[in-house]
């Protein structure tokens, strides 16, 4: 009897092994074959991956009402007088915007850096605050930091005001200087982008008809002039219009610039190169440039640091041949009542953005 006892108690775990088995078996054959019981399958979703596309998308949002934040793109259109919250995501970022925003040291500007965002605010903007305003992740190393290009994002703002269509200018009577190897820009920018606008000449009256060969015209810059030659030059002012009455912006008088771009092309001359103690001496450094480029002059003389001298500079703008501009920056150096210290080497060096040149002269004893 306990023979059969154990027998059956055996048989019985067998079974019950051979049906533990089983299950285990459906249960990978269900999960391998994406179904699940009751014989429906099961769309299996693969997980997304973030590639280089998600750069597209800007870091750099509008705080609206309620907590609520807009994601910007290329271009934005404002009304003036609201109130202005950028954020630009990250923990150390840097900004731009438009540059008389420093100049003036507008109060009504704010950038702060919080442990997740950089904010820029902007109180009560008008007409002249339209323009391009940017923001870029700063990375460091240690002191070294430098703009990450990879994250730099850019919006320009509209702040459309039907009174101001142009963007409003300090300057009423602008320069714009033509060069034969660059395009010009008229800057009359405006603050609705759908405004129509035209570019004319006072004298004699006309309007210029833009097309897309050699004048063009962007809202955000002007009236673009892709070839300019000396037959541009004159007054320019642009007209505007929406749905009322036309609005003209600043003059803007184009001169066509003679010397080309480049190092300072510089001349030195003395009253006289021979001399005699007691006399007087004037040494002239001159210098042919582009008209709004500035120059910085600086002289090297034998009597230096023992000897007083008068330097004085100065610069004009001349027509020379037909209408063509160059700006003449000078630097004179007098030295009077000559001493023996006095004579030798005089050095003249000039420089402006794009390099320097030296010049030198020696004067002597008569």
């Amino acid at each position: 009897m306990k023979l059969w006892l154990v027998f059956c108690l055996a048989m019985l775990c067998m079974e019950l092994q051979y049906g533990l088995c089983q299950q285990v078996k459906r249960r990978k054959v269900v999960g391998d074959n994406g179904g699940r019981p009751g014989g429906k399958r099961v769309k299996v979703r693969q997980p997304k991956v973030k590639d280089g596309s998600s750069r597209g998308h800007s870091l750099l949002t509008q705080v609206l009402d309620k907590g609520r934040f807009l994601r910007l793109g290329p271009t934005l259109t404002l009304t003036p007088g609201r109130d202005v919250e950028l954020r630009c995501k990250g923990n150390n970022i840097g900004w731009s915007y438009p540059t008389y925003l420093d100049t003036f040291n507008d109060s009504r500007l704010s950038i702060k850096q919080s442990d997740k965002y950089g904010q820029l605010v902007l109180t009560s903007p008008s007409a002249a605050d339209t323009g391009l305003y940017s923001c870029w992740v700063i990375l460091c190393d240690g002191s070294e930091c430098e703009k990450d290009r990879e994250k730099t994002y850019v919006t320009y703002i509209y702040f459309t005001d039907k009174d101001n269509l142009f963007v409003p200018s300090a300057i009423y009577f602008e320069i714009v200087y033509l060069r034969p190897d660059r395009p010009a820009v008229v800057p009359c920018r405006v603050t609705d982008p759908k405004a129509k606008v035209s570019l004319h000449r006072e004298v004699p009256p006309e309007e210029i008809p833009s097309n897309e060969t050699l004048v063009t015209f962007d809202p955000r810059k002007g009236f673009v002039l892709k070839t300019p030659s000396p037959e541009d030059q004159g007054v320019l002012y642009c007209k505007a219009v929406t749905r009322g009455t036309p609005q003209i912006s600043t003059k803007y008088q184009l001169l066509y610039v003679e010397v080309p771009s480049g190092p300072p092309f510089v001349s030195l001359e003395t009253s006289s190169s021979s001399v005699r103690g007691g006399d007087h001496i004037n040494l002239t450094c001159t210098v042919l440039g582009e008209p709004e480029v500035d120059m910085s002059f600086t002289w090297s003389y034998p009597g230096q640091g023992h000897r007083p001298v008068h330097i004085e500079a100065s610069w004009r703008l001349v027509n020379r041949g037909m209408g063509y501009t160059t700006r003449i920056s000078q630097s004179v150096l007098t030295v009077e009542d000559m001493e023996t210290i006095d004579f030798g080497k005089y050095v003249c060096k000039v420089k402006n953005q794009q390099g320097e040149t030296i010049m030198s002269t020696s004067v002597t004893s008569n």
